[in-house]
């Protein structure tokens, strides 16, 4: 069975795509041999992991060169699920790429309207790709929820109109989130103070991943 390449893409910078795909990955680690791929330059991916010695759950490499599906599969052929940890820009050809060859691209973003709306562009860069990439699977993760509070009537208004599907989990503002990157560790490591963050990114694979 070849591996599962899951994106976590944002145009915008400080949306929580490598909070995102990092739990992510230690999630996903417990169902099968999963790798993260830093293909952002500034290397935050890279940069968490080493935050915790060799103990975080999930290997993290670094990929720079041009690379497609097809070699990813050769390349990692021991790996059930691959997840890739785009650029903060549309415009850098590996975040082009991560989205021509994955098979679901998660897509975090903050809950106001003014952060989705600088999103836009990237539902329309999603459109284009499908035409090569049809079987890809793209959903906005709502990120950094404030506890207890529920999301504004104009922040739903704005992504009804977005054209990518919203997952019903979100991410909550937590500490664990933050105590995990700076332990270089996950949420699923941090024993009961990474409980509840471990449940929501639990939801997220429930939801998106095949059974």
């Amino acid at each position: 069975m070849s591996a599962n390449i899951i994106a976590v893409i944002n145009q915008k910078g400080g949306a929580g795509k490598t909070t995102l795909a990092m739990n992510l990955a230690a999630g996903l680690t417990q169902r099968g041999n999963t790798v993260v791929l830093d293909i952002d330059p500034q290397g935050s991916a890279r940069q968490w992991a080493s935050m915790g010695k060799g103990n975080f759950s999930t290997p993290v490499e670094s990929m720079s060169e041009t690379w497609d599906a097809q070699g990813l599969h050769q390349h990692y052929p021991a790996f059930r699920y691959i997840v890739l940890d785009c650029p903060p820009s549309l415009e850098k050809q590996a975040t082009h790429q991560a989205l021509q060859t994955c098979d679901i691209a998660l897509i975090p973003v903050l809950p106001s309207p003014i952060d989705l709306w600088a999103t836009l562009q990237l539902s329309q860069e999603i459109e284009e790709i499908k035409k090569t990439n049809p079987a890809m699977r793209a959903y906005l993760v709502i990120n950094q929820l404030e506890l207890n509070s529920a999301l504004s009537a104009a922040m739903q208004d704005v992504l009804a109109d977005f054209g990518i599907p919203v997952l019903n989990a979100m991410i909550r503002r937590r500490a664990a989130y933050r105590s995990a990157a700076l332990e270089g560790v996950s949420v699923y490591q941090l024993g009961k103070r990474g409980m509840r963050a471990a449940e929501e990114i639990e939801a997220i694979i429930n939801e998106v991943m095949p059974s």
